[in-house]
């Protein structure tokens, strides 16, 4: 816990202003979307829709802002992946951390019920414009008005998935042909990637609720309910057994989610910036094998696979965060959710507090007075929230490293090899298969690939040139040979 104050602390302390800015900026600019959202909506659910992603996104962005802001604070970091150093290296990054950010975000944000927040406050806008519209049309004679797509009356059909299916393409498309696209081509590609991230989400909602409804209303359902009554009747431990598991997941489960799933998220923003050293590890050293033992398919099926590679890429950055967690031991993580908690509870004692210093004051005031006076805590809340995130993310970079460096120190590995088991635990990498598949001798030019390495700089401040469209530069090269 310790490690997680001082990294947070000390990265607060000097980016809390930019903090604040990034998180103002981004409330501002999604209410202000919302709005519009709720205006277009009015007349068209679909086009309504279709305006409401951008105000998540304006959410997303500024958190993604806050967390490479604290970046240059995170010394494990760093130490494996320095800051890029050009202008157009950080935007890359910026994009990469966004583009990957997008699926995880849009599921805390819908687990948290911000989602439900934002659909509440665009049918309140489009309810009082539909209002308007409908009176409007009761002083024109013969001016009919339809019910269709207003609102949040989505409709489920055939454009509903071809919404879905052509941003998706379209995004895998930019992915494929990038380098021959214009630079701000990739606004769009963020765009679409949002698009179809959340109209699946209502697709998959509406369809889980109407199954879930039509299972619900089955005679054998509630058959199965009232034989697990009569059991949980009969023996009278399993009941205590039933009733403490349902309460200790519901109590108790929020507590934890809730810290994992944000720390999950920190961890894919900046899992990308030393994705190019899992990028270098998996191609230098497996590449080979991959290339002869690969069959290359007709143009169709590699169509198909690329696709189904772009929608499975999406998943690949949470894995690597879980999978992050999980290393890191059940100390940290338990320090981490902690201080989640902590920083929540303080966010409700700064609200408590600030009603309290201004005093009593008539409705009036308070109805224009409240939204700001409710604004400043969570400001300070969320950018302490963020560099705690920030910091537990970079003690599990620097409990892995210094797991590895033990072994160094008690002569099991050399240090080349340390450093690249190191990377692997932070990027994802099974360590151990890409160190096995590295000694294989290369069957095209009689080199062995941990060989082929030993001609790379050190990793004492060298940086690497790989610039894919899923990596970020200036991640350091670290020295690895047969003999170490």
């Amino acid at each position: 816990m310790k490690a997680i104050l001082v990294t947070a602390g000390r990265a607060l302390a000097r980016h809390w202003p930019a903090m604040l800015s990034w998180y103002l900026g981004g409330i501002a600019v999604h209410y202000v979307i919302v709005q519009v959202a709720g205006i277009v909506g009015a007349h068209s659910a679909t086009v309504g829709f279709l305006i409401l992603p951008i105000a998540i996104l304006a959410r997303l962005i500024s958190y993604v802002a806050m967390f490479l802001v604290l970046r240059d604070g995170l010394r494990e970091l760093n130490a494996i992946a320095p800051l890029p150093e050009s202008a157009a290296d950080r935007r890359r990054t910026f994009l990469t951390a966004l583009l990957a950010g997008i699926l995880p975000f849009l599921a805390v944000y819908w687990g948290q019920g911000l989602l439900a927040e934002d659909v509440v406050a665009y049918s309140a806008r489009a309810l009082r414009e539909r209002t308007d519209i409908i009176f409007q049309a009761a002083l024109t004679p013969g001016q009919k008005l339809s019910t269709d797509d207003t609102v949040l009356n989505l409709p489920l059909n055939v454009w509903t998935i071809a919404i879905i299916v052509v941003a998706f393409v379209a995004r895998w498309a930019w992915t494929k042909w990038q380098q021959r696209i214009p630079g701000w081509v990739s606004l769009i590609a963020v765009y679409l990637e949002v698009v179809w991230v959340f109209f699946s989400v209502i697709v998959i909602g509406d369809v889980t609720d109407r199954v879930k409804a039509w299972v619900d209303t089955r005679a054998a359902m509630a058959w199965l309910e009232q034989v697990r009554e009569n059991v949980l009747d009969a023996v009278a431990p399993l009941r205590w057994a039933w009733d403490g598991i349902g309460w200790l997941l519901g109590e108790a489960g929020p507590i934890l989610l809730a810290p994992l799933a944000w720390l999950t998220v920190g961890g894919v923003v900046y899992g990308q910036a030393i994705v190019a050293e899992k990028l270098r590890i998996e191609n230098e050293l497996l590449a080979n094998l991959r290339e002869h033992a690969a069959v290359v398919p007709n143009p169709i099926m590699r169509r198909l696979k690329d696709l189904g590679d772009e929608l499975g890429s999406r998943f690949v950055p949470i894995g690597r965060a879980l999978l992050l967690m999980w290393r890191a031991g059940p100390v940290l993580i338990a320090s981490h959710a902690l201080l989640h908690v902590a920083v929540k509870t303080l966010e409700t004692y700064l609200q408590y507090g600030a009603v309290r210093l201004i005093g009593p004051h008539d409705l009036v005031f308070w109805g224009i007075a409240l939204p700001l006076v409710s604004l400043v805590p969570v400001m300070l809340t969320e950018s302490l929230r963020v560099a705690v995130i920030a910091g537990a993310y970079d003690a599990t970079l620097g409990r892995l490293r210094l797991r590895q460096q033990k072994k160094v120190d008690a002569g099991v590995v050399e240090q080349a090899e340390a450093d690249v088991r190191a990377v692997a635990d932070a990027a994802g990498v099974l360590p151990d298969a890409v160190l096995e598949a590295g000694l294989k001798p290369d069957t095209t030019g009689g080199q062995g690939s941990m060989e082929n390495l030993t001609n790379r700089p050190s990793p004492r401040g060298s940086t690497s040139s790989q610039n894919g469209p899923v990596t970020s530069s200036g991640t350091t090269n670290p020295t690895v040979s047969e003999n170490g």
